[in-house]
């Protein structure tokens, strides 16, 4: 399945990429444990007041933590990132909007 991804983290600055993933649940778990250890890692915090995590809050606090000037200046961390969310969500349009707080697909 090819995936659209992009992540807008303000009005100015957005990035995009396209990935082709297999659409499977085993490749959907597998990203959704790198989504949880990537969450970890980078010492995301929940967004939430009530302290629960789901998986679109994952997507959204890893994007930010890493951010535009890395994952701009790394393509290669961008796919990982990009091609994670495509098999986690496995829709064919993703967009994770920092501002907004919202994953859309």
């Amino acid at each position: 399945m090819r995936s659209v991804v992009t992540v807008v983290f303000n009005s100015r600055q957005s990035l995009e990429t396209s990935v082709d993933v297999e659409s499977d649940s085993t490749g959907a778990q597998a990203a959704s444990e790198w989504f949880d250890a990537t969450w970890v890692r980078l010492g995301c915090e929940p967004l939430r007041p009530s302290g629960k995590v789901l998986l679109l809050d994952k997507i959204l606090g890893v994007a930010d933590a890493l951010g535009h000037a890395q994952l701009a200046q790394d393509a290669g961390q961008f796919q990982e990132f990009a091609s994670h969310a495509a098999r986690a969500l496995q829709k064919p349009r993703i967009t994770v909007d920092l501002p907004g707080l919202v994953v859309g697909f």
